[in-house]
This record gives C-alpha cells, structure tokens and sequence, in this order.
C-alpha cells in the first residue's frame, strides 16, 4: 500500500485483516488526495501526513496538517492579491504611444528571463509582432499583457488559466477576471475542471479540518 496505511495482520490462510483503523487511514488519505494542489511542497506535505498517521504517529500528522492549511491560506491570500494587482493593471495603465520594446528591453524592464518569456508566446499568452528584419517588438499593449501574465504566474496561476482570462479580456475588456479565472467551458477537460486555483484552494482548506477531525478521532479511539 506504500506505507499510506498500516500493514495489516494476515490470517492462517494468507488473507489480510483490515480493522476499523484501516479504514478510517484509508478515509484520511482520500480526502487527502481529493484535491491535490502540486505547488510549494503541499503534495509532498500531504503525502508525509497520510504516512505519518499510518505509521502511528498521529501527532505529527496533525502537525503537517495544520502547516499545510496555513500555506493553503497564504496561496489563497497570493492568488486573491493577484486579481487585485491584474485589476490595477487593467484600470490603471497609461494611455498607448508609439514607443515599442525589443525582447531583451522588456525581459530587463519586467525582470522576466527571455527563457519565460519564449516559454509564454509558445504557449500562446502573448503574439508579439514582428519588424521586417524579423525582431521582435513589444507594444504598450504587450506590456501590460506581460505584467497581467507575470502577477498571476507568481500567485501559481496555471498557464492555462491565464491563457482563458486573456482570451476573455480581449472579447470583453470589462470581464470579471475571477469568473475568468475560476469558470471553465463544460468541454474543458478533467485537468482544466481541477485547475481553478481558489477554488482548488478553498476545498483543499475544508479536507484539511476534516482531516484534522479524523486524526483526533483515530487518537481517541484507537491508541
């Protein structure tokens, strides 16, 4: 079971025994890995509670659970923060001129590696237009685009999620960047559906107490 429960005795003729405790650290893990958000460490944290609890040492479980539900508070704080610097961005931003930039002028003005910024256009989160001698120039417009993308990359955004939200500005400009961000078409597939951070976020938190009320009730019935 790869120490996710504990190992279970086994009768005369070869056949495991699961008690009650099994159950109950199978119940814990799947609520565990129901929503499972990958950044920072908190899989990984997830995944040492569940062995923790199975190894019997309830208390360290409990610890790990109460530090991944304080990094699940601060992701949502970044991910909240994140709309509201991408509002700012959309309100605020100076009117456009004609001044453009080269691609090494924009990775030193955003402090963004030129390696990201390839890595977002072959994505598709920006198109930049091209001189005739073939380099590339960034607009007012791709500015503000870049600095949309940067804040909610840092906030761990998904790629996917940022590319919907701009699709969306640019058929409304006046789109409600959290709807954008956490509303999907029907058709998207199971990764995109699991892919809207505050909400992955917020039933990340709710699994989190309930696994908490687990712990103390395996505590108080089985040791």
């Amino acid at each position: 079971m790869g120490g996710l429960i504990s190992k279970p005795e086994r009768e005369k003729n070869g056949y495991r025994i699961f008690t009650d405790l099994h159950i109950q650290q199978i119940q814990l893990a799947r609520t565990a890995f129901q929503i499972e958000i990958l950044q920072n460490g908190l899989r990984k944290k997830m995944v040492d509670m569940v062995k923790a609890s199975a190894a019997g040492n309830l208390e360290k479980a409990a610890l790990l659970t109460h530090e991944y539900l304080q990094q699940l508070e601060r992701e949502q704080k970044n991910a909240e923060e994140a709309i509201q610097i991408v509002r700012h961005i959309m309100s605020t931003f100076p009117e456009r001129n004609e001044h453009s930039m080269k691609r090494k002028e924009v990775s030193e003005h955003l402090e963004i590696s030129m390696d990201t910024l390839r890595n977002w256009e072959m994505n598709g989160l920006l198109t930049v237009r091209r001189k005739e001698n073939g380099y590339r120039v960034y607009t007012d417009d791709d500015i503000r685009q870049l600095k949309i993308i940067r804040s909610l990359r840092c906030a761990n955004y998904s790629l996917e999620a940022i590319l919907h939200l701009l699709r969306q500005l640019s058929k409304d400009p006046d789109a409600d960047i959290r709807t954008a961000l956490t509303m999907r078409p029907q058709a998207d597939s199971i990764v995109s559906v699991c892919d809207r951070l505050i909400l992955s976020l917020s039933k990340a938190k709710k699994n989190a107490e309930k696994i908490l009320l687990v712990l103390k009730k395996m505590e108080t019935e089985n040791f």
